[in-house]
């Protein structure tokens, strides 16, 4: 019985220590750790948040961009960071769902070591190739893969990042054989495409948009059942009869599952408060990001779901990650 009562006991203190905690956190700046290099749609919002939670936190908040190892290194950079709120992970659905679907030697559980905190904005991808490529429709570009496989090569950022998982859905659905090029990233695989160095490539709308803009990238399809609002004039995979290829990419924003939850709450108000500003739904909108805001319970009943739904489709494709 005394042991119960010390353990009880103990159990209130912790309870009333992280509540203390919670009221004096934020006193120092936080670190927003992005696992890409910059530039794409997750440095993006990161880069948004480090502008608009201030105001929320009353704490300055600064982006530092970790790529490599298919977002690992970056995401273990923040679970093996102090858990005391301050290091924050921002970063895609290739880290929250397709990893922990796909891998079966992850550095991390993405149950038991992640607190989802904000699914914050989403996309379809985009299939561009560039404007002096002869394909000016899908069907063009799936005609020529089937006539000649593994002829047509695909730019990617190595596997298992999202462009290599989207384009080999997208061939597995369209029934063609295709060959990735790694690049580094966003940047680099769109200058790869304009100059042609690749035939196409899966991108997100806020890397590739410009350049559709300006003529220099030809847009054949988005990655979603129906039209995008942000590309009305390019059709979705439901019109194409490709349904099996839908794919929407999501953005989201997390804490180590180890920092004491009403800090992590405190946190989650304040990124969904900063997400229901003016101010970012309009910023957003100009790159292109579709405004999802779902806090902690709605982005973990998502991601589980959406990992059920890679499981299933590994089924299928057999993907190898490691």
């Amino acid at each position: 019985m005394k042991n119960l009562k010390q353990c009880y006991l103990g159990a209130i203190i912790f309870a009333m220590s992280a509540v203390v905690q919670a009221q004096v956190w934020p006193s120092k700046p936080l670190n927003l750790i992005v696992p890409f290099p910059p530039g794409g749609a997750t440095d993006i919002l990161g880069r948004v948040l480090s502008e608009s939670l201030p105001s929320k936190l009353g704490q300055p908040a600064v982006v530092e961009n970790k790529p490599g190892g298919s977002t690992v290194i970056g995401v273990m950079a923040a679970l093996r960071a102090p858990a005391d709120g301050y290091t924050v992970l921002v970063s895609a659905s290739s880290s929250f769902v397709v990893l922990p679907a796909l891998r079966s030697n992850l550095p991390y559980d993405v149950e038991k070591d992640i607190y989802p905190i904000n699914l914050s904005v989403t996309t379809p991808l985009v299939v561009v190739t560039s404007a002096d490529k002869p394909y000016m429709k899908l069907a063009d570009l799936i005609a020529q893969a089937k006539a000649k496989p593994k002829s047509l090569r695909y730019t990617s950022y190595g596997p298992g990042t999202t462009p290599h998982l989207a384009t080999e859905i997208f061939a597995g659905a369209a029934q063609i054989d295709v060959e990735p090029i790694p690049y580094k990233g966003s940047s680099d695989s769109i200058l790869a495409l304009m100059r042609g160095d690749a035939d196409f490539g899966l991108e997100t709308i806020a890397a590739a948009g410009a350049q559709i803009k300006a003529g220099k990238l030809r847009a054949l399809a988005v990655t979603s059942p129906s039209r995008s609002r942000f590309l009305p004039e390019v059709p979705g995979l439901d019109e194409l009869h490709l349904p099996a290829a839908n794919f929407e990419v999501f953005y989201g924003v997390a804490l180590s599952a180890s920092v004491p939850k009403p800090i992590a709450n405190k946190f989650a108000k304040a990124v969904s408060e900063a997400m229901n500003t003016p101010e970012v739904k309009e910023r957003m909108s100009a790159q292109s990001l579709e405004i999802s805001n779902k806090g902690p319970e709605a982005m973990a009943a998502f991601m589980k779901a959406e990992i059920t739904r890679f499981k299933t489709l590994n089924k299928r494709l057999n993907i190898q990650l490691e």
